[in-house]
């Protein structure tokens, strides 16, 4: 495993997960999230941000965290393993408020330097919740990874599958 990306849906933990890989493997860990969002929720456009991607991909080893479908040509042109956190739909949607709830509370900024936090508005009330977000997406996202595992394309990706908080807690204890 050198370079790995961490997919899953909103809330199923990819990123608590990919800094204590990224810890244990003594390589960076980069945050598709970071390189994408920008001071007061703006976006970066996709040639930029395909471009940021190249450019913290450009190492021999790293773990990358996050899914942007639309990125996947870029972030796995030299990825050797995808883990995919793939909770139980109940345990993603349960975690994703916990942690909306406790980012709302907190007022941390997510990503260094873009001021972004979540209030309790965006996200419980709003089109753009990630508790939305996570609630619409999960079974495309399975039916995507069950699809991507299988296509021919991706044959010299090794994937791997944790469903449970103790799978991924056993993967890591392995390393």
């Amino acid at each position: 495993m050198l370079k790995v990306n961490v997919v899953g849906t909103s809330g199923s933990g990819k990123s608590t997960f990919s800094r204590k890989l990224a810890t244990k493997l003594q390589v960076p860990h980069i945050e598709l999230d970071a390189l994408f969002w920008l001071p007061n929720w703006g976006e970066t456009p996709d040639e930029q941000f395909f471009e940021k991607i190249r450019q913290e991909t450009a190492t021999e080893r790293w773990v990358l965290d996050g899914n942007y479908n639309r990125t996947v040509p870029v972030k796995w042109r030299d990825v050797d393993t995808v883990i995919w956190i793939n909770y139980s739909y109940t345990r993603t949607v349960l975690q994703a408020v916990k942690r909306a709830f406790i980012r709302s509370l907190t007022r941390k900024e997510l990503w260094a330097g873009t001021g972004n936090k979540e209030s309790f508005r965006k996200s419980f009330m709003s089109k753009d919740s990630v508790i939305l977000w996570t609630l619409k997406t999960y079974h495309s996202n399975v039916e995507r990874y069950e699809s991507m595992m299988a296509d021919p394309q991706y044959a010299h990706i090794q994937f791997i599958r944790l469903r449970s908080p103790s799978q991924s807690k056993a993967f890591l204890a392995k390393l």
